[in-house]
């Protein structure tokens, strides 16, 4: 069965039951069904649909329609030029893909130009039972969406809802926090939401005590697409005592591959717990990691080459760093890429961060290599505090030796009103290799 077929089946079995709810609409399982056969009628088999995202049903709809007609779904920024968004559409409508692609989702193109990722109608089986069988949607769930859908962070979680006939709730971003907790507030027995690290510190920062207040409600929160930082995890961990929290390990190309509850007493930070049945990790010679299973990506579109050098023998090859630990489960040391070499030392800038943001008052923080005439390159971390307080370098510096080998000490200390991220929530990495610091 496609996804689209559970669909139907949940408009025969539960005709009544709402799908989704977004801003003043709700739609049950039966109206979407019929809209979503409505609408196939304007899509042909074998046809790549590239299309605005937006967080609304009609996104559902389109979806769903672009599966039903069996063409290939390639849902684009919301807010993309016009001239790039013909530029995708005339590669994607001269594109040959292989039978059975379902989607064709483009990277964020944080670590390089962006990618389309071609993912099979299977992938997405086999990633929404990941997602039951390691964090346990049920059909009572209310599952809060508030990413953007064109991207695998969220997208993904339309896959168990609809698998397990349970009800989304769309959010426009997490910018008005009220309407976050209007959506806790919706009558379901039990809810649960995805949330990047940085928006989990802005609840934390700005909302602890009121999120405190749906313990009882909220089942899970999952965390993806960047490192949460530890101090955050212990906090959540306190707001949230009865809830299960996740870090997931997952991407656009390998699908949804392992996950952790670290409300589970031990709080570990970096675990990304053991891989889920559809999945399989392998850590290479060289420390990294690599995927097998059947949530993998079919490949890039277009670009025999740049598979080819990451898929082979249905395995990912990726560049994260990682280890397994003695009951199996993966932990992230960080990615190749990222090393910061100093004098010979190997640093992982996301370890400096990490033990950077239990510090007093800072609210987020980079850190970069920057050249150095004796050791070659030198570790830079660039903060930004809370409520415009001053920073002191010294008392940061001696904090962070309390916490890191002396290596990992950065050397240089900046203050900023601002760290850059990417929408989801990534460091911005890019942004800041590419600036002459």
């Amino acid at each position: 069965m496609r996804l689209v077929d559970y669909l139907h089946q949940n408009a025969r079995l539960y005709p009544d039951k709402t799908a989704a709810i977004c801003g003043g609409e709700k739609i049950s399982y039966k109206e979407l069904s019929k809209k979503v056969l409505e609408r196939s009628s304007s899509y042909k088999s074998g046809q790549v649909v590239p299309f605005k995202s937006s967080q609304s049903i009609d996104f559902l709809i389109t979806y769903f329609a672009i599966h039903q007609a069996g063409g290939v779904a390639a849902p684009l920024e919301g807010d993309i030029p016009e001239n790039r968004f013909g530029e995708i559409s005339e590669i994607l409508s001269a594109s040959i893909v292989p039978d059975g692609t379902a989607d064709i989702l483009y990277t964020t193109g944080t670590t390089g130009k962006s990618k389309g990722v071609m993912i099979s109608h299977k992938t997405i089986i086999a990633d929404a039972e990941n997602l039951i069988e390691g964090q346990g949607f049920s059909h009572d769930l209310l599952f809060i969406i508030s990413g953007p859908l064109n991207h695998i962070g969220s997208l993904s979680k339309i896959f168990p809802v609809t698998m397990q006939g349970a009800t989304l709730y769309i959010l426009e971003g997490m910018k008005d926090l009220d309407k976050f907790f209007q959506a806790l507030d919706y009558p379901a027995a039990k809810a649960a939401t995805f949330f990047v690290p940085a928006t989990i510190r802005m609840l934390l920062m700005f909302s602890g005590d009121r999120l405190a207040k749906y313990a009882d409600k909220i089942d899970f929160i999952e965390s993806g697409a960047a490192p949460l930082a530890h101090s955050d995890m212990l906090k959540l961990c306190e707001v949230l005592p009865k809830t299960r929290l996740y870090n997931t390990y997952a991407s656009t190309e390998t699908g949804i591959i392992s996950t952790y509850n670290f409300n589970d007493g031990q709080c570990i930070p970096g675990c990304l717990g053991k891989p889920m049945s559809h999945s399989r990790i392998i850590i290479t010679p060289e420390g990294k990691i690599s995927c097998t299973g059947d949530t993998l990506m079919s490949g890039y579109v277009n670009d025999p080459d740049l598979t080819a050098s990451v898929l082979k023998d249905n395995t990912i090859y990726t560049s994260d760093i990682g280890e397994l630990d003695e009951r199996g489960r993966l932990n992230l040391k960080g990615r190749e890429t990222d090393v910061i070499n100093v004098g010979g030392f190997k640093v992982s800038p996301s370890e400096v961060e990490d033990a950077a943001m239990s510090f007093p008052g800072l609210k987020d923080c980079i850190c970069i290599g920057v050249p150095h005439p004796i050791t070659g390159m030198a570790l830079k971390l660039i903060v930004e505090l809370e409520n415009s307080r001053r920073l002191d370098k010294s008392s940061l510096a001696k904090y962070l030796k309390g916490k890191l080998e002396l290596y990992k000490v950065p050397l240089l200390y900046e203050q900023s009103s601002a760290i850059k991220r990417t929408f989801n929530g990534k460091l911005d990495r890019k942004f800041y290799n590419s600036q002459k610091i």
